[in-house]
């Protein structure tokens, strides 16, 4: 019992005002943390939204096999640990780092409400409980992506190439590299990018960890 009341202490210590009136979850840690442990990370355009589910249409990938082009990916709805289906609108930009639903749960599809759902199998759900998603404008992102705030999804940052992050997901770049990238200028980091793939005659962004 006390271990228990020692739980929800951690929960109430860790998780901000009106959180629990939604879910229960500890924060899990900054994008550069939490992508390993999901199944597919994209870079993608919201194509469409209907009830808690929007339709993402891969621009590219990250890490994963998914063969369709666009994917289902469900979010806020019930008390599921999930962001609010507001946020993505459609036309916005995004890279998320993905779970895929594998099994029903019971209550998780409602047949009077179909639109708004748990999720089918074989669609991802996007988790609230960790800097999963970056704001993407063009060809940079912003958001939780490391060492930031715990439950604050858009802090103050400089803006990094999403180049950058994609060296960090195939683990190209370790930590260092990528908070370094995320406290320079990203015009100067892309200019940087493309001398050295001139100066090797090919198109690789293949950074090292001394950059």
């Amino acid at each position: 019992m006390r271990a228990g009341l020692a739980l929800v202490g951690l929960i109430l210590t860790l998780a901000p005002a009106g959180v629990l009136a939604d879910c229960e979850c500890l924060w899990e840690g900054s994008f550069s943390e939490v992508h390993a442990g999901t199944d597919l990370v994209i870079s993608g355009t919201v194509a469409s939204a209907k009830g808690n589910s929007i339709d993402v249409s891969i621009e590219r990938s990250l890490r994963g096999d998914e063969s369709m082009p666009t994917v289902r990916v469900w979010l806020k709805a019930h008390n599921y640990c999930r962001p609010e289906p507001e946020l993505f609108s459609v036309g916005s930009q995004w890279v998320m780092a993905l779970h895929e639903i594998t099994e029903e749960i019971p209550g998780g599809f409602d047949p009077t409400t179909p639109n708004i759902s748990y999720g089918r199998i074989g669609d991802y759900q996007l988790s609230n409980c960790g800097g999963y998603w970056l704001s993407q404008s063009g060809n940079v992102v912003t958001g939780n992506l490391i060492n930031a705030p715990r439950w604050v999804h858009d802090p103050k940052m400089t803006p990094v190439l999403v180049d950058v992050v994609a060296q960090h997901v195939t683990g190209a770049i370790d930590d260092e590299a990528l908070l370094q990238a995320s406290q320079e200028d990203p015009a100067l980091r892309e200019l940087m990018l493309d001398t050295r793939a001139f100066l090797r005659g090919d198109d690789s962004l293949k950074l090292d960890e001394t950059d």
